[in-house]
């Protein structure tokens, strides 16, 4: 007997939630990365969106996003509106807590830095789709998703 789509749907968003928590919990410092000024980390070819102001002495350079990766962002978040409309503030914010983990750990892996910088997910819808953005933030009621994510 099929599973009801939205059963199927509960148990993605609970494994990767658990899987989100285990890594967190598993992961160390890790070293920052060696190499000239003048090396790149993307891949050829590929963009990046700057998510923020330009860093001030002394703080930690904002997390930048490769474009691609925010495109991502938004692909998962869009289809994910109506649930939340339909779910509430509460239910939604969990919701938003498992899609912004799994998006952070299929991009490379970012969980910690997004973590340290939860204002990026703001940043990145608003300059990659911001209509999402704002339907986001009514559907939970929050003033910014970065209020909606916990862990």
């Amino acid at each position: 007997m099929p599973l009801p789509r939205w059963m199927s749907r509960s148990a993605l968003l609970a494994a990767a939630l658990f899987g989100a928590v285990a890594l967190t919990a598993c992961g160390g410092t890790t070293p920052a990365p060696t190499g000239s000024a003048n090396s790149t980390t993307g891949a050829p070819g590929s963009t990046t969106r700057s998510t923020g102001p330009a860093a001030t002495p002394g703080a930690a350079a904002p997390l930048t996003v490769p474009d691609a990766a925010a495109t991502d962002l938004c692909d998962m978040l869009r289809p994910e509106l109506s649930n939340f409309r339909v779910q509430g503030p509460t239910l939604g914010r969990i919701g938003l807590n498992a899609l912004v983990h799994e998006w952070a750990l299929r991009n490379g892996g970012i969980n910690a830095q997004v973590l340290a910088d939860k204002a990026v997910v703001d940043r990145t819808l608003t300059g990659a789709c911001p209509d999402v953005h704002q339907q986001a933030i009514e559907a939970l009621g929050l003033p910014n998703l970065a209020a909606g994510i916990a862990f």
